[in-house]
This record gives C-alpha cells, sequence and structure tokens, in this order.
C-alpha cells in the first residue's frame, strides 16, 4: 500500500511554498535592505551639501 497523505496537511504546505516563492520574488523586484536604503539617502544628502556649498548667490532686484 501505498502512504497515507492528509490532503488537509498538503494543500497547506503546497501554498505556503507557493507565498514563499512570491515573496522572495517580491523582495528581489521591489527590495533593498535598510543598510542599502540609509546608504543611498547618505550619499543624495551628501551630494547635496556638497551642490549647495558650491552654489553662488547673488541678491534679486525687487524691480522686477
Amino acid at each position: 500500500m501505498g502512504e497515507i497523505v492528509n490532503l488537509r496537511r498538503a494543500r497547506k504546505v503546497r501554498d505556503k511554498r507557493a507565498k514563499e516563492a512570491e515573496a522572495d520574488a517580491n523582495r528581489i523586484a521591489h527590495g533593498r535592505t535598510k543598510a542599502e536604503r540609509e546608504l543611498g539617502e547618505a550619499t543624495a544628502r551628501l551630494e547635496k551639501e556638497k551642490l549647495d556649498a558650491h552654489r553662488i548667490e547673488t541678491p534679486q532686484s525687487d524691480s522686477e
């Protein structure tokens, strides 16, 4: 005779594996780690500060 399989448990395992596969695909498509996000934000902030430091301020006239 074959092995007895609990169909309810087999469906739960199948569904769980499908959800895990979908979550992995979403992580690859959309996700970045917290460290990567913070590094990107810090780099952007430093570049903006560097650009602003080289800005030449000119007084605006009120006659316009």
